[in-house]
């Protein structure tokens, strides 16, 4: 019996072997879902009209699915069916600071997945979508606010792209000079991590008096 999907490595294209710092490269399926699980804004590169665009956007992901909202993405499908497309999610960890500016650096995590995507027609897809979309920024607010009506849904652009292909790339750890010839140098020489995080709920001006922020939202900023 073949193993599930979640436990096979991703596969080896010509769109996603690691030609360049190999050792940053990583076929596990496990850290393509990490990545993908830590956000919610990726960047679509598409080609509208013979112009290249990379269009940021918001996504969600349910293990085998990437769907985003993709209007300009919807207009390219339209006018060339077929065409494939590069989502990137990236996360910035910190700067890498060595002893000499060409060692400088960043610690990230990266993924592109690269396909063909199709516009979600179907109302009831279209609805899970959205909650999938909704959920990975703000896990609760499904449950919480007013959900799509029926026109607001036919007038959302929804694309659904499989996670077949994909290429993941991590860096971690100090500079790469610490045994050259540099580590002489008085320079100080490491890592400047950086940690995004929440701030307080500010609400609404127009707000109704009386209401707080929810169990879900509220405690979010003192978490982190």
């Amino acid at each position: 019996m073949p193993p599930p999907p979640h436990d096979r490595p991703l596969p080896e294209t010509e769109r996603t072997r690691h030609r360049r710092l190999r050792e940053q490269g990583s076929l596990d399926r496990a850290d393509l879902d990490a990545i993908l699980a830590a956000g919610f804004v990726c960047h679509l590169g598409v080609s509208v009209d013979g112009t290249l665009m990379v269009v940021p956007t918001v996504y969600g992901s349910d293990g085998s699915t990437l769907y985003f909202h993709g209007s300009v993405a919807s207009r390219s499908l339209v006018a060339s069916p077929g065409a494939a497309v590069c989502v990137t999610v990236t996360h910035v960890d910190g700067l890498v600071l060595a002893r000499s500016v060409f060692e400088h650096g960043v610690n990230y995590r990266s993924a592109m997945v690269f396909g063909v995507p199709r516009p979600v027609t179907d109302p009831d897809e279209k609805l899970e979508g959205l909650r999938c979309l909704t959920e990975q920024a703000t896990p609760g607010q499904w449950d919480y606010a007013r959900r799509p009506s029926r026109k607001e849904l036919a007038a959302t652009a929804l694309l659904a792209l499989s996670l077949d292909e994909a290429s993941v790339k991590v860096r971690t750890g100090p500079p790469d000079d610490g045994d050259s010839p540099d580590a002489e140098l008085p320079v100080w020489a490491g890592v400047l991590p950086l940690h995004p995080s929440w701030g307080a709920p500010e609400p609404d001006p127009l707000l109704t008096p009386g209401i707080v922020a929810p169990p879900h939202i509220a405690p979010r900023s003192a978490a982190q």
